[in-house]
């Protein structure tokens, strides 16, 4: 009775915690504006049992944000975020440094490879289709396993502020209607949301990492021309242009 006594409490505790908590991690970065927006990609969960949006601050314009995103997922650029964290979960990610242009094209219907197959029992692993796709400002993921009651959209957001930056958004809706698969996901949360953030802080470094390697290949290229000897465009003395000497 004892023992019994204990793991409840034990569970009410860790419960407890969890919920206590879960202001810090579900909404990581956001303002209360971002985490109360619509956004593109809400209609297709209409009552989520969970819903999370996590942001950043990149101080880069979108056009130098937006190319690591058509990249993303299983054999193609990866995730971005943390590697050996997703690996040890089985998802074999390897993130790319680099963009790449054959992982450039991505198109509504196209799939977004995130775990491999046989991935947590799914034959197919865990994939997600392009649900709809905006150059520079998102893309809408959607995923689903037949004949299991439960739906995600996973979606990430590029909203501009002023000429050189922006917030880089990352929201998760989950359809779910068991009671079991819930108290799950409640569980597993503080995992997810920290994979997210290694998500957004991954992108952030790779974006403004090579806004500092553009910068500094203009100022190397700014400093040579300004090195460079004037060209002499007055002419000598004596031989102004329309002068003329006899003899």
């Amino acid at each position: 009775m004892g023992s019994s006594m204990k793991t409840i409490a034990l569970a009410a505790a860790l419960a407890g915690g969890l919920y206590a908590a879960r202001k810090y991690y579900r909404n990581w970065g956001t303002t209360k504006q971002e985490c109360r927006m619509r956004l593109p990609g809400d209609e297709l969960v209409g009552d989520p049992v969970v819903q999370a949006t996590e942001a950043v601050w990149i101080d880069a314009p979108s056009s130098a944000i937006w190319p690591w995103l058509p990249q993303m997922g299983q054999y193609r650029g990866g995730l971005c975020g943390y590697q050996a964290i997703g690996n040890l979960a089985g998802l074999d990610i390897h993130n790319a440094d680099q963009l790449r242009p054959e992982w450039q094209r991505l198109a509504v219907g196209d799939v977004v490879r995130v775990g491999p197959y046989g991935w947590l029992g799914l034959p197919d692993g865990l994939v997600l289709r392009v649900a709809e796709i905006v150059p520079e400002r998102h893309i809408v993921l959607f995923g689903s396993v037949p004949n299991r009651p439960w739906g995600m959209v996973w979606s990430v957001h590029i909203r501009p502020h002023w000429e050189h930056g922006g917030r880089l958004l990352i929201r998760i809706r989950v359809a779910l209607r068991k009671p079991g698969q819930v108290l799950g996901m409640e569980l597993a949360r503080p995992a997810i949301s920290l994979a997210v953030r290694g998500i957004l802080l991954g992108i952030k470094r790779r974006v403004e990492q090579e806004q500092r390697g553009h910068a500094s290949t203009a100022k190397v290229r700014h400093d040579e021309l300004a090195a460079q000897p004037a060209p002499n465009t007055v002419p000598a003395t004596g031989q102004a242009l329309g002068e003329h000497h006899t003899t």
